[in-house]
């Protein structure tokens, strides 16, 4: 998944940057505010860009004394520095740049040279289409690498679910990025038929507020996962399904989890065994749960799969096997 997550942002980043240059020509040719809201947008996404692959370089920083547990929550650190450059930058930028542009006297002005605006969009518009598609195909394989079908219940799914903030950050931003050309597009299509450069500058406050609407959704994101999201319901289940069948387990008391980073998660589970088992039984039922995890999340790591044998009476099973580690 971290190749796949390189490609798609590596696929943004020269995209992203070929057409911030692009959109900043015609801004400058044309004076259209829309197209200004559209240059800032690019030029934040390219940077943007640069700060996932960062994330992802140092994530994959080894394990320290101080760091026990690795540096995994860095992609989801700079993943969320992102979503408050797209909401400071990009989206109040534009917002402001269209709201000063309502307010001028001069709103009435014409933009010239309308048909550069034009070109620029639709050459934008294959650019962020073809990043969002690299993006989308590794969304895609994480899905049928599950063995679900490819539907649009498993796409929402999966994009409410998925840990991997670098491409789950791609696709937010070419998903904006698009909205955003079509909403410039327009708003430059009403000036040319009006006259009005009114026209032109709602497009930059609506493109502010798209940017805007999507970062507030990324931060949330991240800000969970820098807490400690928890494996998915669906997973949840499906441990908790195929671990309740295991004849020596009386029940599941709890099973607790955390994720360090998109493919790297903490899981505790405390179980109440059957009586009367030895030792040996007990340290052959946890290995059996520990592989029956593994079958639901394969990438799990068995060292940071922690299995807890509890007892519902007095004794207890825990203290037995305690003892039997300390001989």
């Amino acid at each position: 998944m971290v190749g796949g997550s390189k490609s798609a942002v590596y696929a943004a980043l020269f995209g992203n940057m070929a057409i911030a240059i692009s959109k900043l020509v015609a801004a400058l040719f044309t004076g259209s505010t829309s197209m200004w809201a559209e240059t800032y947008h690019s030029f934040s996404d390219t940077l943007n860009q640069i700060l996932l692959l960062i994330g992802i370089r140092t994530s994959k920083k080894r394990v320290s004394e101080r760091h026990p547990f690795g540096y995994g929550k860095e992609q989801f650190f700079w993943s969320f520095i992102v979503s408050i450059l797209i909401f400071g930058i990009s989206g109040f930028i534009s917002l402001e740049r269209g709201i000063v542009s309502l307010l001028d006297l001069q709103l009435h002005q014409q933009i010239e040279n309308m048909t550069i605006n034009y070109v620029i969009l639709a050459i934008s518009s294959i650019f962020e289409a073809n990043a969002l598609r690299i993006a989308f195909f590794s969304f895609k394989k994480t899905i049928e690498g599950r063995g679900d079908r490819l539907t649009f219940s498993t796409v929402i799914d999966e994009f409410k679910e998925s840990k991997d903030t670098s491409v789950l950050t791609v696709l937010v931003e070419d998903t904006s990025a698009l909205i955003g050309i079509a909403v410039a597009a327009l708003a430059l299509f009403l000036t040319e038929v009006t006259g009005n450069r009114f026209f032109d500058s709602i497009g930059s406050i609506m493109i502010g507020f798209i940017l805007m609407a999507f970062a507030v959704f990324l931060a949330k994101e991240n800000k969970e996962l820098l807490i400690g999201e928890s494996i998915s319901r669906r997973d949840y289940r499906r441990i908790n399904a195929i671990v309740s069948k295991i004849p020596e387990v009386n029940r599941i008391i709890s099973i607790r989890s955390m994720y360090l980073a998109p493919e790297d998660v903490l899981i505790a589970i405390e179980v109440s065994l059957v009586d009367n088992l030895d030792t040996d039984s007990i340290e052959s039922v946890i290995d059996n749960i520990e592989n029956k995890v593994r079958e639901i999340i394969p990438y799990a790591d068995p060292s940071k799969i922690y299995v807890e044998p509890e007892r519902d009476s007095s004794s207890s099973i825990r203290n037995r096997y305690h003892q039997h580690l300390r001989k």
